[in-house]
């Protein structure tokens, strides 16, 4: 068995004999598993204490720190929702681009007929079109820091997390318009 093995057999030793030895893990705050420290949470919990927030150093420790974060996590899940709606705005406003392509193809009776297609978009090197990227990538960066959140397992957090994402959406997407399929039978 490898010295890397032996390490891994040790670490999973500790969580079932107290008395294992320690000295190849590093010093865990008193009164406080090492292993239960860096393990993550992978069912539902209401606390305030020892709770990392995406970063090494963002630890929550108290229930204002807590109400801290929750407040904190609502804003920018209720931002998230108005930067989808304000991405969709910006480029109905933005398609200025219309070109209308003819093409000829085969008619009844051996006639040819003009059929055109009209192409609205942005063209690649635009301004409109390196500002819906620069948002883009925002909003990217956005949703996954709301998923890491969310994964954290933390009760208050993830309210905090649906809270803001139906607050958000409740605020800005009555303002978008919905197409309905009126052939449509399956609801």
């Amino acid at each position: 068995m490898d010295h890397h093995n032996h390490d891994m057999t040790n670490a999973m030793d500790t969580t079932t004999d107290p008395h294992a030895d320690h000295q190849h893990h590093t010093t865990a705050k008193p009164g406080h598993d090492h292993n239960s420290m860096n393990m993550m949470r992978m069912t539902f919990y209401f606390g305030y204490q020892h709770v990392e927030l995406l970063f090494s150093g963002l630890m929550i420790n108290t229930p204002g720190e807590m109400a801290g974060a929750f407040v904190a996590v609502f804003l920018l899940a209720v931002f998230y929702e108005g930067l989808k709606i304000a991405r969709e705005g910006l480029l109905r406003k933005s398609q200025v681009s219309i070109r209308y392509n003819s093409m000829p193809v085969p008619g009844p009776n051996g006639t040819t007929l003009m059929e055109t297609h009209k192409t609205v978009g942005q063209q690649m090197l635009s301004l409109p079109h390196v500002l819906q990227t620069v948002l883009h990538i925002v909003q990217v960066v956005v949703s996954y820091f709301l998923m890491l959140i969310f994964m954290t397992y933390n009760g208050y957090l993830c309210i905090a997390v649906a809270a803001g994402a139906g607050t958000g959406y409740f605020f800005f997407s009555w303002k978008k318009a919905v197409v309905v399929d009126i052939t449509e039978h399956c609801h």
